[in-house]
Parts: C-alpha cells; sequence; structure tokens
C-alpha cells in the first residue's frame, strides 16, 4: 500500500486527467440510460404465472394479453349523437392501428359494464400486439399522441377526457416519476449536503471534494450501467439506488480521507507525505470497508428477479467506482492541494466547536466505566424497535402502490369511479382440455361452468369473463347450441372468441374481475384459492389442466421466489463478511460482534418500517392516508443487503482506529476511547449526510422507494447512535484484549511513515 501510495502521488496530475476524461465521457452518456431501463421487471426463471402468459401468446389469435385501457369521459350521454360519433371516430382510429390486435368495448359487446350508471364514461380494452412488457410500454407514447390527436379533431372535442391507462401505461409513468424524483432528489441533496459537510470541515474547499467524488460516482457509474443494460435487463429502480448510494458511500469515504489527510496535516506532515500516510490507513479502511459493502450486493445476484439483480449490480459498481475514486482522485487532489484544504481559515476557526474532542472523550470514559450497563439500555431500545417485526406481511401493498398525478394513475381513478377498475389487472385462469376433446364441447362447458361459478363465488370477485359468460343467465343447453356451429358463433362474437378460445380450440380463458373493494393485497388470496380450484375435484373438470397467471399471480410467483432464496442471501452474506472481517482485523471476536450488532440494526430496521408503513403509524407524514397492509417482498431482501453492507462502513471505520490504537500501545480500553473519539465526528457527520440523502427518497412518489428509502435512512440513523456510539464501543471495552484474539500475540508497534521524509518528487 505504501508503494502503491507513493507512485499515485507521483503521478497525481495524470490521475486528474485520466478521471476527468473518464468523468467528461460518463457526463454525455449517463443521460441516455434511463430510456435503456427495464420498466417492468420481473423473473427470468419460468413460473406458472409466466407460462400462463406465453400460452396466451402463442395459442390464441388475438389474445387480451397485453393490453391498454382507454377511458373516454364525455359532457353527454353516449347514448346522444355526438358523444357516440366521438367514441365511434375513436374506436375506428385504434383499429387501423397495426399493433392492435383487437378492441373490446360497449359498441363491439353491447356489454352495459363498459358505460358507467349515467352513461356519459365509458372505457375500451385495446388488445395490442406486444410480446413482453417492454414492447407494449413503447406503444405507451404513440398511442397517446393518437388518442389526444383524435379527440383534438372531433367537434367539441376540449369537452371530452381520454386517457390511456394500464400495466404498461402504470410502468412507463413509474419510469418516468423514478427519472424525476432521482434528479429532483439530487438538486435538493448537493446543497444540504454541502452544508453538513462545511460544518464537518470548517471549510469550502474541504467540503466540495467529497461532493466532487460523490456526483462523480453517479455519473461514471450510470454510465456503465447503461452499457450493461444492452446485455441483461436493468430494473429502472437501479437509478434511484444509484443516486442514494453513490451519494452516500462517496461522501462517506470521502469524508473519513479528507478528515485523516488533515490529521497529517496537523502533525506536521508536508502534503504528499500527508496523503501517503492517508492512503496507507483510512486507504485501507475504505478498501476493506467497500469490500465489506459490496457482498451485499453481490448477494443479490442471486435472486431472481430483475429488480434485486439490478440493484445488485448497480450497487456493486457504484461502490467499486467510490472506492476507486476515494484511493485515486481525492489522494491526487489532496497531494496538489495541500494546505490550501483549509480555505477559508476563519470559517474553520468559527466552526472550532463542531470537532472538539471534549465531547466525545467523556462519552468514552462513560462507557469504559460502565460497559454493561450500556450495552443493557442500548439492546432494550433495539428490542423494543425490533418487537414489530413480527407481525410483518409479506405481499402487494393495499394501496399507494401506484404513484399518484400521473395520466395511467388518473385513468385508474376513472375506471375506479365507473367501478370496474378490476378488468386493468384481471386474475387470468387458462383451461387446457384433453387432447382430442374442443373447449366448448359439452362436457368441457360443464366443467368451465363450474370453475367459473366456484370463482364468482367469491365476494372478492366482481364478475368472470369467459366463454360460459357470454350471454346473461345463459344455460349449459344454451352454450352448447352457440357452440355447436362454432363459425356462426365465431362471425356473431368475433373479437370475443378470439381472445378467450384459442386456435386449437384445445385453451380457453377465464378472466377474474376483481371487485374494487379488493386490494392488491387480497388479489393475491385470490390467486391462491383459484390454484386452490384448479387442483380441486370440480364437476365437469376431470382431464382439465388448470394455471393461473396475471399480474398479480406474477407477483405471488416473484414472492415465493425471493422468499425461498432468501437464507442462501443471509447466509451468504454472514459468512463472507464474517471471513473478510476476521482476515481484515486477526481476530474471531470482532466478526461475530460485528455481525450480531449489524443484525441487530436491520432487525430494528424492519420493526420500524412495519410500524410506519404496514400499520400506518406516523405514515402521514409521508404523504401516505393509511396503512399498506403489506410490505413489498423485495423490500426486507433490498434493507437486509444494503443496510447490513452500508452498516460495515462505520463498524470498519471505528475499528480501523481502535486496531491502529491498540497496535500501537497495546492497550485495549485506551485505544477503544482513542479509536471512538477520534472517529465519532467523522461518523457522526458521515451519518447525518446519508440519513439526508436517504430520507429525502422516504418522500418519493413510487412507494417501493419510500420504503427503501425510510429504511435504509432509519438503519444509518440507528446504526450511527444506539450501535456504533453505544453498544459496540461497550462491547470492546468489556471484552479487552480478547477482541484481538488470536491475532493479539502477534501484535508488534507500528512505525508510521514519518513526516521528516524528504517531500517526494514530480
Amino acid at each position: 500500500m505504501d508503494r502503491y501510495a507513493r507512485a499515485l502521488v507521483r503521478w497525481r496530475w495524470v490521475v486528474l486527467v485520466v478521471w476527468a476524461v473518464i468523468g467528461a465521457v460518463a457526463a454525455v452518456r449517463a443521460p441516455a440510460t434511463p430510456a435503456l431501463l427495464n420498466i417492468r421487471g420481473g423473473s427470468d426463471r419460468p413460473t406458472e404465472a409466466s407460462r400462463t402468459e406465453d400460452l396466451l401468446t402463442s395459442r390464441f389469435s388475438r389474445p387480451i394479453g397485453e393490453f391498454f385501457a382507454v377511458t373516454l369521459q364525455a359532457p353527454g350521454s353516449f347514448d346522444a349523437p355526438g358523444p357516440r360519433a366521438a367514441l365511434d371516430t375513436l374506436l375506428e382510429a385504434l383499429h387501423r392501428q397495426p399493433y392492435v390486435r383487437g378492441l373490446v368495448s360497449y359498441p363491439s359487446t353491447g356489454d352495459t359494464t363498459f358505460v358507467s350508471r349515467d352513461r356519459r364514461s365509458t372505457f375500451i380494452i385495446v388488445a395490442l400486439e406486444a410480446t413482453r412488457g417492454d414492447s407494449a410500454g413503447a406503444l405507451v407514447v404513440p398511442v397517446r399522441r393518437l388518442v389526444r390527436a383524435t379527440m383534438a379533431r372531433v367537434p367539441g372535442g376540449a369537452g371530452y377526457r381520454a386517457l390511456v391507462t394500464g400495466r404498461a401505461p402504470l410502468d412507463l409513468d413509474v419510469r418516468t416519476v423514478v427519472t424525476r424524483d432521482s434528479t429532483l432528489g439530487e438538486k435538493r441533496l448537493l446543497p444540504l449536503t454541502l452544508v453538513i459537510l462545511v460544518l464537518a470541515f470548517g471549510a469550502l474547499v474541504a467540503a466540495a471534494l467529497p461532493l466532487v467524488v460523490g456526483v462523480l460516482a453517479i455519473a461514471v457509474s450510470l454510465a456503465i450501467i447503461g452499457l450493461i443494460a444492452h446485455v441483461t435487463p436493468m430494473s429502472v429502480f437501479v437509478l434511484n439506488m444509484t443516486t442514494m448510494i453513490g451519494l452516500g458511500v462517496g461522501i462517506d469515504y470521502s469524508l473519513l480521507v479528507v478528515t485523516r489527510f488533515r490529521e497529517e496535516l496537523a502533525r506536521g506532515a508536508r502534503r504528499q507525505i500527508a496523503a501517503v500516510n492517508t492512503l496507507a490507513t483510512a486507504g485501507r479502511a475504505v478498501i476493506t470497508s467497500g469490500l465489506t459493502v459490496v457482498v451485499g450486493f453481490g448477494a443479490l445476484l442471486l435472486t431472481p428477479l430483475i429488480e434485486t439483480r439490478s440493484v445488485g449490480i448497480g450497487g456493486l459498481i457504484v461502490v467499486a467506482v467510490a472506492v476507486m475514486l476515494s484511493i485515486t482522485l481525492l489522494p491526487a487532489m489532496l497531494a496538489i492541494l495541500g494546505r490550501n484544504i483549509d480555505q477559508p481559515r476563519w470559517l474553520a476557526r468559527r466552526l472550532a466547536w463542531y470537532h472538539a474532542p471534549q465531547v466525545w472523550e467523556k462519552w468514552a470514559r462513560t462507557l469504559s466505566r460502565h460497559p454493561i450497563r450500556a450495552m443493557a439500555y442500548g439492546g432494550a431500545v433495539i428490542a423494543t424497535l425490533t418487537l414489530p417485526v413480527f407481525f410483518i406481511k409479506i405481499g402487494l401493498p393495499s394501496r399507494h402502490w401506484w404513484p399518484a398525478g400521473t395520466e395511467a394513475g388518473a385513468g385508474l381513478d376513472a375506471l375506479s369511479a365507473m367501478g370496474v377498475a378490476g378488468f386493468v389487472q384481471p386474475v387470468r385462469v387458462l383451461v387446457e382440455v384433453p387432447p382430442g376433446r374442443s373447449a366448448v364441447d359439452a362436457s368441457s362447458l360443464r366443467g368451465l361452468m363450474t370453475l367459473s361459478d366456484s370463482l364468482r363465488a367469491d365476494p372478492r370477485v366482481r364478475e368472470v369473463r369467459s366463454l360460459v359468460t357470454l350471454q346473461p343467465k345463459g344455460s349449459l343447453l344454451g352454450y352448447s347450441l352457440l357452440y355447436s356451429d362454432l363459425p356462426a358463433a365465431r362471425a356473431r362474437y368475433p373479437d370475443f372468441l378470439d381472445a378467450y378460445l384459442s386456435t386449437d380450440h384445445r385453451y380457453t380463458l377465464l378472466d377474474v374481475i376483481l371487485a374494487d373493494t379488493t386490494s392488491l393485497t387480497t388479489a393475491t388470496d385470490v390467486v391462491l384459492r383459484a390454484r386452490h380450484l384448479a387442483t380441486a375435484k370440480l364437476r365437469g373438470s376431470k382431464g382439465m389442466r388448470i394455471t393461473v397467471g396475471g399480474y398479480s399471480a406474477a407477483a405471488l410467483d416473484f414472492q415465493d421466489d425471493l422468499l425461498a432464496r432468501f437464507p442462501l442471501l443471509i447466509v451468504l452474506i454472514l459468512s463472507a463478511t464474517a471471513i473478510m472481517l476476521a482476515l481484515a482485523f486477526r481476530s474471531l471476536l470482532v466478526p461475530i460482534k460485528a455481525i450480531i450488532m449489524n443484525t441487530l440494526s436491520v432487525s430494528a430496521t424492519f420493526g420500524l418500517i412495519v410500524l410506519v408503513f404496514q400499520n400506518g403509524v406516523g405514515s402521514g407524514i409521508f404523504g401516505l392516508d393509511g396503512p399498506t397492509s403489506a410490505i413489498f417482498v423485495a423490500v426486507p431482501v433490498l434493507v437486509f443487503a444494503v443496510v447490513f453492507g452500508l452498516s460495515m462502513d462505520y463498524e470498519v471505520f471505528l475499528l480501523s482506529r481502535i486496531k491502529e490504537a491498540f497496535d500501537r500501545s497495546g492497550r485495549n480500553t485506551e485505544a477503544t476511547m482513542e479509536g471512538l473519539s477520534a472517529t465519532a465526528s467523522v461518523i457522526t457527520s458521515a451519518a447525518l449526510i446519508m440519513i439526508l440523502v436517504f430520507g429525502i427518497f422516504a418522500f418519493a412518489r413510487v412507494l417501493a422507494m419510500q420504503l427503501m428509502g425510510f429504511g435504509l435512512a432509519v438503519a444509518v440513523l440507528l446504526d450511527a447512535t444506539v450501535i456504533r456510539m453505544v453498544l459496540v464501543p461497550a462491547f470492546m471495552q468489556a471484552m479487552g484484549r480478547w477482541n484481538w484474539w488470536p491475532g493479539v500475540r502477534r501484535i508488534r508497534p507500528k512505525n508510521r511513515l514519518s513526516s521528516e521524509m524528504p517531500e517526494l518528487q514530480g
């Protein structure tokens, strides 16, 4: 490390130029990344829901697989000539588009479900020629332009309100909101972060350096993510995560390095020697910390979801870039600036109180006298906050899942006002009859009627649309007669049969439309019931193979997949972290203690997430009007992986200074006091910035990001206060020299690089 530090300082101007070029390229490429990100997400592993969607696409001539819902609100009744002509004009314009497979509407079906009670609102189901979510997403903007242009040509068009909603429009609007929130978050964070850094350093020049590292880490990482998105799907949620993690760890590492550099200058070292000493000490801590952080992100690569795997890839990239900047660009700039880093000096004098060690030294002495009592008090706080986690419910939230203030969200509200919001995300039940049979023969129709009646009996179900619900009060005999002449039936109901009966007549679809009182949380219960019915012995269903798909079914499959891999992820993170800490600190007790402390931090964080979001205690602060009733499955997984890694930042910062002092003196009590007092202000400042960075996103408009932002902010708050300032030093005091067993026997005092060394050339 010493040789590397000397070489870096010698070639400091070259390092500066190289990073300037990289930064310029990243600034050009990074803005293009959001358009390359995946908006649908999901799993790359085949599931029951994905197999159902594949069969719908391949077996049906015009399936309603990917579809939009176009809502139209008129100034008068659609029975009047003007509004009816406007609706027909819109239908004709949509029908002419090559990407439209079919249209289902009031004029085509005569079904009053498609019209509101006052006859002034209607909606159209637009089935698309799209094979996957992102290809449907590419059609959202063209369809919205077409709808707006068409209504502008209609007489009195200003009196109509047409909105395009559905799964793909909702996804696209989520990406738009995430991108805007990320950009807005950066703009809000930078000035606030600068204030904290000025307070921490007492100098504008020193405060600006961590911001440079943080912003550059985000830009370079986004540029790299954009390149990776051409090779593998990257979720849109990586945008906010990259901003949060990049700014957080970039500033954290920079804070540690710059603080140590100023300490070296205060000891009388010249600028190049101070930079070398900084790399030899704080540089090692940054590398160790970075390695422990990437463990959590690396484990996410083993998860089946595109969302979680993308966060894993993005986290690996942004942490690696932040570490590289902190041990290359930052030391090079420090070696160039030297004592100019303290400019303006009058500011440092006014803010000297913030760095006064007396408060922290007094706190460290108090802990050294009563370590067991401190551990008991700290443990009681963590235990109390952890209690709600035992009541956690994993699932899709009952409210606030889709962001407000978007066209797709407004369209969903219009459907809700009509009482038909369930049409946007039906539970899709696909029935396959045995070879040699048809889905429209008498025995198959009997089984379909039994299945349809069983599904409709659920109070959470509004209606079931299928071959045996086509006619009001239709009977088995009536449907048998209707489908006995299938060409005539197809001529009479062409769009419906193309969507609900496969071309080979062996597959048929039942769309389970949920009642408006049914939330996404309880929709998964309907999926479970449908899957139970698929295995039950219903009358007439012998030989039938039934699978269940749709949005809620896909979410349930992803949830089961992720929860099944969660224990493996936990074991990998814990074991890898323990091994790295054991090697870094030559101790068995230190990694065990670190894992216990981080587990306490994570469990308390989960408890607060359940309390605030699932139970709704104080949720109004974050713009929510009630409890979410459930926590999205990806949140606990991501929070555990990210928090466990980030918590190690402060662990490594604190332990590195304690170990350095212990190696020098061999006295554990004094080393713990010195390490705590030396790092307390750094950890406090770093934590304030982290809490600010993550806390901003707790007020985002996308619930998943709110959950992540809140969870990470709370975790850092607990970690930097109860854990690092109370439990860890108290534990270190209580264990004495056993902290460093077995490496304690090999400890020898180390000679620091002398500040009297000749000035490096270059």
